[in-house]
């Protein structure tokens, strides 16, 4: 499905919100523009985004993009991959820890409560889920309940993330499809179904 210009939204708070992404990301995802079409469900989609990434919260802005990023790789999500490359680079992780990141549980660039975070996000992402009791206490180690929320919230949204845009085929952006090309291509990254027409 083809994305509908951010320019020809016909709902007022819609647009508003939409402008919210090209402040924070440098673009409107296409993911929202062909959500559009049913403004109720773009603007929960939204709000739940920035329920998630609310700056005020306890986990770095950074980490929740790797989350989201790992979580994605979990679902085979190549739209989203691409898209958190952009946003956790923009939210302070380095290009050399992006470019890590499948090297997580190894890599000296990741904390052990990062390390935790990030393969609970793997696991909670995984179908069937493969989250158990052993490896929650591994991440109530290093992560509050309140922590635990906030990371699940991310794995989450990213589930509607993915299922929307490997259904959809949603057209990747220039941005995320260069930046995902530059870090991630020699880890196997590839646009697929999303290379824009």
């Amino acid at each position: 499905m083809q994305p509908i210009p951010a320019e020809d939204c016909a709902d007022p708070e819609l647009a508003d919100a939409l402008g919210h992404f090209t402040r924070t990301l440098g673009f409107v995802p296409n993911s929202l523009l062909t959500m559009q079409r049913v403004p109720a469900i773009a603007k929960a989609v939204i709000h739940l985004n920035r329920a998630v990434f609310a700056p005020d919260g306890e986990v770095d802005l950074g980490l929740k993009r790797l989350v989201g990023h790992v979580a994605s790789a979990a679902s085979g999500c190549q739209y989203c991959k691409a898209h958190t490359t952009v946003s956790a680079t923009r939210h302070g992780v380095s290009d050399e820890k992006m470019a890590a990141v499948y090297d997580y549980a190894t890599s000296p660039l990741f904390t052990p409560a990062e390390r935790a975070a990030l393969d609970f996000a793997m696991e909670a992402a995984s179908v069937p889920n493969a989250v158990t009791d052993a490896s929650y206490a591994a991440l109530a180690e290093h992560w509050t309940e309140s922590q635990i929320v906030e990371l699940l919230g991310v794995v989450c949204m990213f589930g509607v993330f993915n299922r929307w845009n490997d259904s959809m085929a949603t057209p990747l952006e220039e941005l995320p499809m260069a930046r995902a090309g530059e870090l991630l291509a020699d880890r196997g990254w590839t646009a697929g179904k999303h290379r824009r027409p």
